[in-house]
Protein backbone atom coordinates (compact mmCIF):
# COMPACT_ATOMS: atom_id res chain seq x y z
CA UNK A 1 0.00 0.00 0.00
CA UNK A 2 1.67 3.37 -0.88
CA UNK A 3 1.99 5.81 1.44
CA UNK A 4 1.94 9.57 1.04
CA UNK A 5 5.78 9.80 1.47
CA UNK A 6 8.21 8.35 -1.17
CA UNK A 7 10.25 6.37 1.18
CA UNK A 8 12.03 4.03 -1.19
CA UNK A 9 15.39 5.24 -1.40
CA UNK A 10 16.45 2.12 -4.22
CA UNK A 11 13.93 3.42 -6.76
CA UNK A 12 13.91 7.22 -6.16
CA UNK A 13 11.68 9.26 -8.78
CA UNK A 14 12.92 11.87 -10.78
CA UNK A 15 11.33 14.96 -10.70
CA UNK A 16 9.94 15.90 -14.36
CA UNK A 17 8.79 19.10 -16.08
CA UNK A 18 6.35 18.50 -19.38
CA UNK A 19 9.54 18.59 -21.43
CA UNK A 20 11.59 16.34 -19.20
CA UNK A 21 8.97 13.48 -19.23
CA UNK A 22 10.08 12.19 -22.37
CA UNK A 23 12.90 11.01 -21.08
CA UNK A 24 12.05 9.05 -18.40
CA UNK A 25 9.66 7.14 -20.52
CA UNK A 26 8.86 3.69 -18.14
CA UNK A 27 10.90 4.72 -15.21
CA UNK A 28 9.85 6.57 -12.00
CA UNK A 29 9.34 9.83 -12.07
CA UNK A 30 7.48 12.69 -9.83
CA UNK A 31 5.66 16.18 -11.36
CA UNK A 32 4.43 19.02 -10.01
CA UNK A 33 0.43 19.59 -11.98
CA UNK A 34 -1.93 22.34 -11.76
CA UNK A 35 -5.49 20.32 -12.27
CA UNK A 36 -7.50 21.48 -14.84
CA UNK A 37 -9.84 19.00 -15.08
CA UNK A 38 -10.40 14.85 -13.94
CA UNK A 39 -12.23 13.14 -16.40
CA UNK A 40 -12.46 9.28 -17.70
CA UNK A 41 -10.04 8.05 -15.05
CA UNK A 42 -7.37 10.53 -15.56
CA UNK A 43 -6.20 14.09 -14.45
CA UNK A 44 -5.13 16.29 -17.18
CA UNK A 45 -3.20 19.23 -15.66
CA UNK A 46 -0.43 21.75 -16.21
CA UNK A 47 3.09 20.68 -16.01
CA UNK A 48 5.50 23.56 -14.15
CA UNK A 49 6.47 24.53 -17.10
CA UNK A 50 3.02 24.48 -18.84
CA UNK A 51 2.79 21.30 -20.83
CA UNK A 52 -0.18 19.53 -20.76
CA UNK A 53 -0.07 16.57 -18.34
CA UNK A 54 -2.42 13.14 -18.11
CA UNK A 55 -2.18 11.56 -14.70
CA UNK A 56 -3.97 7.80 -14.57
CA UNK A 57 -4.75 6.13 -11.73
CA UNK A 58 -7.08 6.54 -8.40
CA UNK A 59 -6.49 9.92 -7.12
CA UNK A 60 -6.84 9.96 -3.21
CA UNK A 61 -10.46 10.27 -2.08
CA UNK A 62 -11.96 13.82 -2.05
CA UNK A 63 -11.77 16.31 -4.61
CA UNK A 64 -8.18 17.29 -6.36
CA UNK A 65 -8.12 21.03 -6.62
CA UNK A 66 -5.01 23.56 -7.47
CA UNK A 67 -2.03 21.86 -7.55
CA UNK A 68 -1.20 18.09 -6.90
CA UNK A 69 2.09 16.14 -7.15
CA UNK A 70 1.99 12.87 -8.26
CA UNK A 71 4.88 10.15 -7.84
CA UNK A 72 4.23 6.81 -11.05
CA UNK A 73 5.77 5.43 -14.17
CA UNK A 74 6.41 7.79 -16.85
CA UNK A 75 3.67 5.62 -19.14
CA UNK A 76 4.65 7.92 -22.42
CA UNK A 77 6.04 11.55 -23.33
CA UNK A 78 2.46 12.97 -21.92
CA UNK A 79 1.01 10.62 -19.13
CA UNK A 80 2.22 9.24 -15.80
CA UNK A 81 -0.09 6.24 -14.12
CA UNK A 82 0.17 7.71 -10.54
CA UNK A 83 0.90 5.33 -7.49
CA UNK A 84 1.33 8.33 -5.04
CA UNK A 85 -0.78 11.18 -5.28
CA UNK A 86 -0.16 14.34 -3.05
CA UNK A 87 -2.93 17.46 -3.30
CA UNK A 88 -0.94 20.53 -2.21
CA UNK A 89 -4.39 22.65 -2.53
CA UNK A 90 -5.01 25.94 -4.38
CA UNK A 91 -1.89 27.46 -3.33
CA UNK A 92 2.30 26.76 -3.17
CA UNK A 93 3.73 30.02 -2.71
CA UNK A 94 3.85 30.89 -6.11
CA UNK A 95 3.55 34.45 -6.89
CA UNK A 96 0.30 35.86 -8.80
Amino acid sequence: MASHLDTDSSNPAVFVNGELLRSYIGKRVRALVQVIRSENGAVIGKSTDDNQIFVKGTPPLGSLTGFVEVIGIADDDRSIRAEIWNNFGDKIGMIY
